[in-house]
This record gives C-alpha cells, sequence and structure tokens, in this order.
C-alpha cells in the first residue's frame, strides 16, 4: 500500500509537559487509521499538529513521500487534509450552502456563483446519499445531518485525508451505519480516513490499522486482524479493563422522582414529550433507552426547570417541582449531568477550578465571612481532579483546551461530589475513554448503593444494560415499554425502540 502521508518522530511541548513524544504514523492510500488512547493522551494535539492549529517542536509531516510545511488550515486544506472536529465548525443560523461558501474562495468579486456550489453540493449529496439540502439552516439540521455537511465541505475541498475526531459521539445507531457506509466509499476512491475514537466495538468494525496513544507517546500499532479489544484497551490504560460492574442487591426506598402524564413542547413547537409517565426511587438505577430525538432532551429540560411542560406533574421527594425554577430544583438535591456539556455543563470561558467550585460559593464550608476561602477551595478542586483522574495542566487551565473527555470528567466530579439525592445522569459517558467509562459507571453504581435515585438517559444499549435496575424504552416522546433488568434482552429493547410494543420480539419474528 502506497504511503499517503508519513508523521515522523512529532514531538509538542507545553511548558514540561510533553504532550507529543517522537510519534512516528505511516497512513496508505485507501486505509482507514484509527487512533485510540486515553482523555489526554497526545491524539487531539497529533491532528492539530497535522491540521496547522499548532506547530510541533520537532518532527516532520511527509505527504507522497515529499516533506510539507503546515502552519495552518489553509495550508492543510491545500494538501487535501480536512478535519471534522468533535464540536461541529458551522454557523447554525446560516444555510448549509453559506456555510460551504465561507468555506471556500470561489467568489466573483464581492460576488458569489451560488448556483455552481450548490449545483456541486447537490452532486456530492447525490454521490454519497447525504439527502442535504443546500437551502436548509444549519440550526434545522439534526446532529447527523450537520456531520454531513461538515463532510461535504470537505468534499468539496477534494480531500484526500479525512480526519474523523470522535465521529459517532452525538450519531444515532443508523447514522453511524450511514456513516460507516459513508467511510468505506472514500475507500473505493483511494481516499483515507484518520478515525479517532473511544469505542473499541466500533475501532474493530471499522479500522484497518490502530495506533494506541498512551501519555503522549505510541504504544503499540496494530492490524485490525491482529488485535482485540483486550488488547486494546490494555494498551490504552495500562492494565486491564474490566466494564462489568459489581452492584449490590437493589433495596429501593421512597419514591424519589414522580412524573405524571408530562407533555412537553420541542423548540419547534411541536410535542415532544407525549404524556409519559415514570418513577424512580432511592437506591435505584432507571434506564432510559431509545434513539436519540424522541424527547429525551425535553423531558430532561421540564425535570431541571429549562422548560416549562405544557401539563401533567414532576414531583421530586414530594414537592411538586412542575415548571419550578431550575435553582430550586437544585436545592433539592438533584446533580445534573447534561447532554451537551460545552453549552449546559460548564463556563467555557474559565478556569478548570472555577468549574469545579461552582457549587462551593454557597456553600457556608467554603466561605470566610461574605468571602469565599479560596485556598479550601482549591483544595477540594484538586481533591476532584485526582479522585476523577481529569488531565490538566493546572486548576488555572481554562476548561476549553482540556479535550472533550476532560471536560466531562470534571462535570461528573463537580455533580456526583455533592451527593445527590436525584442524579440526571444524560449520556454520562459520552466522549470519554474505556478507562474513564469504567471509573465513571462505578460512582453512577457506588451513589445508588449509597440511596441516591439515578435517572440513567443513554443511547448506548450496553450502559443502559450494564447499570440500569429497571428500563423504560422512550419512543416518539413515551415510555413505550419497561421491564426489569433481569427480564430486558437486546432484541426486546431494540423492538420497542423501533416503536414496536404491540406484540412480543417473540410473535414479531414468527411473524
Amino acid at each position: 500500500m502506497a504511503s499517503m502521508l508519513e508523521l515522523k518522530k512529532i514531538t509538542k511541548r507545553y511548558g514540561a509537559f510533553c504532550a507529543n513524544k517522537e510519534i512516528s504514523l505511516s497512513i496508505g492510500e485507501g486505509e482507514v487509521y484509527c487512533l485510540l488512547g486515553e482523555n489526554g493522551a497526545g491524539k487531539s494535539t497529533l491532528m492539530n499538529v497535522l491540521y496547522g492549529l499548532t506547530r510541533p517542536d520537532d518532527g516532520d509531516i511527509l505527504m507522497d513521500g515529499q516533506k510539507v510545511a503546515i502552519r495552518s488550515p489553509k495550508d492543510a486544506i491545500q494538501h487535501g487534509i480536512v478535519m471534522v472536529h468533535q464540536h461541529f465548525m458551522l454557523i447554525p443560523a446560516l444555510t448549509v450552502l453559506e456555510n460551504i461558501v465561507l468555506a471556500t474562495e470561489e467568489h466573483k468579486g464581492v460576488f458569489v456563483e451560488k448556483q455552481q456550489v450548490s449545483a456541486r453540493i447537490r452532486e456530492i449529496s447525490e454521490k454519497y446519499g447525504f439527502r442535504i439540502d443546500p437551502e436548509a439552516r444549519v440550526c434545522d439540521l439534526s446532529v447527523g445531518q450537520q456531520q454531513r455537511v461538515e463532510i461535504v465541505k470537505a468534499i468539496y475541498h477534494q480531500c484526500r485525508l479525512l480526519i474523523l475526531d470522535e465521529p459517532t459521539a452525538v450519531l444515532t445507531p443508523r447514522e453511524t451505519e450511514e456513516l460507516y457506509a459513508i467511510i468505506e466509499q472514500f475507500k473505493k476512491e483511494h481516499k483515507s480516513v484518520i478515525f479517532i475514537s473511544h469505542k473499541l466495538h466500533e475501532v474493530m468494525h471499522i479500522s484497518d490499522r490502530i495506533s494506541v496513544l498512551r501519555n503522549g507517546e505510541n504504544v503499540a500499532t496494530l492490524n485490525k486482524g491482529d488485535t482485540n479489544e483486550s488488547e486494546l484497551s490494555a494498551y490504552m490504560v495500562g492494565k486491564p479493563v474490566d466494564l462489568a460492574v459489581e452492584k449490590a442487591n437493589i433495596c429501593p426506598g421512597e419514591v424519589v422522582l414522580k412524573v405524571g402524564s408530562l407533555q412537553v413542547k420541542s423548540k419547534k413547537g411541536n410535542l415532544a414529550v407525549k404524556g409519559l409517565s415514570l418513577s424512580v426511587r432511592s437506591g435505584e438505577i432507571y434506564g432510559i433507552a431509545g434513539v436519540d430525538g424522541n424527547g429525551q432532551s425535553e423531558l430532561i429540560q421540564a425535570l431541571t426547570g429549562l422548560s416549562r411542560s405544557e401539563s401533567g406533574s414532576v414531583q421530586i421527594l414530594a414537592n411538586d417541582t412542575t415548571n419550578t425554577a431550575p435553582g430550586r430544583v437544585l436545592s433539592l438535591g438533584v446533580s445534573h449531568i447534561p447532554e451537551d456539556r460545552q453549552h449546559m455543563g460548564i463556563a467555557m470561558n474559565q478556569s478548570l477550578m472555577n468549574n469545579l467550585i461552582l457549587y462551593d460559593y454557597r456553600n457556608p464550608e467554603y466561605r470566610k465571612g461574605c468571602f469565599l476561602d479560596w485556598g479550601k477551595a482549591r483544595r477540594h478542586a484538586q481533591h476532584l481532579v485526582e479522585k476523577y483522574r481529569v488531565k490538566a495542566p493546572s486548576l488555572n487551565q481554562n476548561i476549553s483546551y482540556l479535550s472533550g473527555g476532560n471536560q466531562q470528567k470534571a462535570v461528573v466530579a463537580r455533580e456526583l461530589d455533592k451527593g445527590p439525592k436525584l442524579l440526571l445522569a444524560v449520556y454520562p459517558t459520552r466522549g470519554v475513554d474505556i478507562g474513564a467509562v469504567e471509573f465513571i459507571h462505578k460512582e453512577i453504581v457506588k451513589a445508588r448503593d449509597n440511596g441516591c435515585a439515578v435517572l440513567l438517559v443513554s443511547s448506548e444499549l450496553d450502559e443502559i444494560l450494564v447499570l440500569s435496575d429497571r428500563i423504560g424504552v422512550i419512543y416518539e416522546g413515551t415510555i413505550i415499554g419497561e421491564m426489569n433488568r433481569e427480564d430486558a434482552t437486546v432484541e426486546k429493547i431494540g423492538m420497542y425502540m423501533a416503536g414496536i410494543a404491540d406484540r412480543t420480539p417473540e410473535e414479531k419474528l414468527e411473524a
């Protein structure tokens, strides 16, 4: 296989911290090359070097055997390298066409040949099966469609090497399969893909070769056929990983959360939650399974006071919290791990420390008279960093510069440290590495064993099955089926997720 890209002994330091240490990779034409590693292992830094977002201290980049200088994304694009970031670089208020035009230089004076661009977008969409309308506004598109817009941009730029950073983190299972089909089409055209992921099963599904980074070094490069998930996870964290979680026998207590016939509208004005009812007791984990977009977001927003419900009721510890303020919800001992950490979970322009001590400002334990006891607050923040293994150069580091996984661990640390009576855990392990998944799962179970009521929302069936004591499946805004964990199977849940509630899975198969 001809080598398209070579990275030779790439080294990048930030002061005394070495983010990349003499990393070498070689990627062939038509190859899917996966990068694995814990959060903070150096994956993002290495890709930022390749894409021209930062410059290496040492090392070389070669394209087709020739040394190239990549000092900016513009340089990378000129060499056929395009990166689709985990958090998309799109302007929501603009159309698909306008977003792509902004990323191109096809202008005539101050005018743009919109018809030409539109025709090219439609051509690309038809070839790859994207079904993208050039005139659609980005804010009206699903997350999966927005990702396709980013890929259309890449193809429009004559991309030869596509970098996908955690591309399935916010996709439904169907959208993930569609992405795999796009990648396979890329391979047929002798284009290459660098695929960054924490999900070992998808790495084993889509990759040709895999490199594992740990502590800034490339500790292993393997052909897919020569390895397995257990070996890869051990390379990632430096020890064997066991995702099985030991749980004490369930001893549920009083009802902590009770939702009755709740109806909530989406931002578009249609009913997203339709007469939904459920209850969660202390000492149990109630898992909500379902494909994204079936009312999960609107349900959680109503429970936390972030949006109003049209009808129905919400009770927390026998207190009526229907359409109450978020502050009152939190005061009842509620913790919330939100689905969108960057917009709802953290203050992006603040330091890691300030994000970790958000609740300490009002806690008398951390005050000296009218002022915050900064020394005590700093010690508390440092304790959380160490306990939850948040990797950062210092507590003063702006949290926006941390990897997505480390941002998530900071949110989880802050919310679980409160010792909540009710935990709303929405995609709690989204974008974190396998070692962190193991740790977060155990912390959630520990909270449950200490009497916390946990409402878990996840599109990962493995996560639902590992953690839940009871499972409800949401479909088109209502709980279409509910079962105890011992009665749950992937097939049964899958049938409910597809909206099939009138017959058992066995009856459906017979039909």
